[in-house]
C-alpha cells in the first residue's frame, strides 16, 4: 500500500520549510529532483509513532502575483494539494491573518475535509490567545506550534497520523519475492519494457493495485522465482500541463524506489545522461537499493566496435557513484536481450544476499590497511581493529576503530572500493558503519 502524502502549504515566510525539517528530523538527504521554477519544493519520507508517510514542502503561494515564477510555484502547490491525503495549511501567529492567507484559504476551501490549520511561531501560552483570529479562514481552530523550537510539534504529529491512512504502518514483508522498480525519465520505454517482460518471459500470476492511483504492480514467475515489477505508470498520465507531469513523475519515482529491492534505471540510448537520471540514481544509491542500468532503444543506435565502450565511459564520467551497477543494452521494441534482464536480476539479488565470514574479512582488512593505512589531517593516530558483516540486502559492514571520528570520508570510500574489488557485490549498494572501541 502506498504511503500517505502530507503537503505543507501557505504563503511565503510562515515557516513551512522549518516545519518540514522538523517533521523529517532534519535528515541530510533531502531530495530535490528538479531545478528551475520549483527549486524550493522538497519532499522526504517521515515517520512518527511507527507510521510512515511522505511530506511535501511547497513554495510560498502568492495567488494574485503576475510573476511567472510565482505563478509556477502556485501551480505546483495546487498539484500537491490535489494529490495530498492531508494538507497542512501554515499561517504565522506573529503577523496574524493577511490578505494572502485569505486567498490561500479560498484555494483550499474545496479540500477543507483534509486540511489542518497550523498557527506557526506560537512561542508561548500568551501568544496562543492570538491564534483565534485565524478562525476567520474557515478551517476551525488552528493548531498552535513553534516549528523552530519544536514546541507542541509532538502533539501536532499525533494529530497528523490520526488523520492519515493507518494502514501505512510499516509491516516487514515476509513473502519471498524480488521487488523491482522500473524508473527513469519520461518516454524512455519503461512501460514497453514491462509489457515485453510479461509477454515473452513470464507467467502473469496476479495484478495487484500498486503504490499510485493509476499504476499496477505486475507479478511474474521466472525460474521458480517470483518478481513484482513496480511500473511507474503514472508517468503516462497527462495531468494538466508539463509541470504536473514532472511533479507526479518525481513523486511516483520516489515511492517506487522506496518499495523496491532492485532498481532498474532505464536510460535512453539516443540521448545523453540527464540531470534527472543522475538524481534518480543518486536517490537509489543513498537509500541502499540494488541497481541495474538498462540502456533502452539499442536497436536505433548505429554501432561499431567501440559503441559499448563509449556508453560505459559515459557512465563512469556521469554516473560514477553507481559504477558498481551492471549495465545491459536492450530494445523493448524488438525484444533484444530482454530475456537477460531476469537473469541479471537473479544475479544481483544473490550478490546482495552474499555474506562474508569475519575471518575472511579480517584478512581483507589487514591487506587493505597495510596497502593504505588510515590517517587524519590532525595527525592523531587512527586504527581499525576488525570488521564484521552484520547484514545483507544491503551488505552492511561494521568497522571497529580506536576513534571512528578519525576515519575520513575518503578512507571510507577506499574501503568500500576495496570490498568491491575483493568480493564484487555487483549491483548491490554497500553500507559501512564505523564504531569507536567501547
Amino acid at each position: 500500500m502506498r504511503k500517505s502524502i502530507v503537503a505543507i502549504v501557505g504563503r511565503p515566510n510562515v515557516g513551512k520549510s522549518t516545519l518540514f525539517n522538523r517533521i523529517c528530523r532534519k535528515r541530510s538527504a533531502i531530495v530535490d529532483f528538479e531545478e528551475g521554477v520549483t527549486r524550493d519544493r522538497k519532499y522526504e519520507e517521515a515517520e512518527w509513532s511507527g507510521y510512515n508517510f511522505v511530506v511535501v514542502d511547497t513554495g510560498g503561494i502568492i495567488p494574485k502575483s503576475s510573476s511567472n515564477i510565482d505563478k509556477a510555484v502556485k501551480f505546483q502547490a495546487e498539484i500537491a494539494i490535489e494529490e495530498a491525503d492531508l494538507i497542512i495549511f501554515v499561517v504565522d501567529t506573529k503577523t496574524g491573518t493577511t490578505s494572502i492567507d485569505m486567498e490561500v484559504a479560498k484555494i483550499l476551501s474545496p479540500y477543507r475535509d483534509r486540511v489542518i490549520l497550523v498557527a506557526n511561531k506560537t512561542d508561548n501560552e500568551k501568544e496562543e490567545l492570538e491564534i483565534y483570529d485565524f478562525m476567520q479562514l474557515g478551517f476551525g481552530e488552528p493548531f498552535p506550534i513553534a516549528a523552530i523550537h519544536g514546541r507542541n510539534t509532538g502533539n501536532f504529529l499525533d494529530e497528523v497520523v490520526n488523520n492519515i491512512d493507518v494502514h501505512t504502518k510499516y509491516v516487514p514483508a515476509v513473502e519471498d519475492v524480488i521487488r523491482v522498480a522500473i524508473v527513469g525519465k519520461p518516454n524512455v520505454g519503461k512501460s514497453s519494457l514491462v509489457n515485453k517482460l510479461s509477454g515473452k518471459e513470464g507467467n502473469i500470476v496476479s495484478e495487484i493495485p500498486g503504490t499510485t492511483r493509476d499504476s499496477i504492480d505486475l507479478t511474474l514467475n521466472y525460474k521458480n522465482k517470483k518478481f513484482t515489477f513496480i511500473d511507474t505508470a503514472g508517468l503516462r498520465r497527462k495531468k494538466r500541463i508539463k509541470y504536473g507531469v514532472e511533479y507526479f513523475s518525481t513523486m511516483r519515482t520516489i515511492e517506487s524506489i522506496n518499495r523496491a529491492d532492485i532498481v532498474l534505471l532505464i536510460l535512453d540510448a539516443e540521448e545523453d545522461i540527464s540531470t534527472q537520471d543522475q538524481k534518480i540514481a543518486s536517490y537509489a544509491a543513498r537509500n541502499f537499493k540494488e541497481i541495474i542500468l538498462v540502456y533502452n532503444k539499442w536497436d536505433l543506435i548505429e554501432k561499431d566496435n567501440s559503441s559499448v565502450g563509449k556508453y560505459i565511459d559515459k557512465i563512469k564520467d556521469e554516473l560514477n557513484f553507481v559504477e558498481f551497477a551492471p549495465v545491459i543494452f536492450v530494445s523493448a521494441l524488438t525484444g533484444q536481450r530482454i530475456h537477460k534482464i531476469f537473469d541479471l536480476l537473479l544475479e544481483v539479488d544473490q550478490e546482495s544476499k552474499k555474506r562474508i565470514s569475519t575471518s575472511i574479512l579480517n584478512k581483507f582488512l589487514q591487506k587493505a590497511t597495510a596497502k593504505f593505512p588510515p590517517s587524519h589531517s590532525s595527525g592523531r593516530h587512527s586504527m581499525i581493529y576488525y570488521c564484521s558483516q552484520v547484514k545483507t540486502k544491503p551488505p552492511t559492514f561494521v568497522f571497529f576503530c580506536n576513534n571512528a571520528k578519525l576515519i575520513t570520508k575518503h578512507y571510507k570510500q577506499y574501503l568500500t572500493n576495496q570490498l568491491r574489488a575483493e568480493f564484487k557485490f555487483s549491483g548491490a549498494t554497500i553500507k559501512t558503519i564505523f564504531r569507536s572501541r567501547g
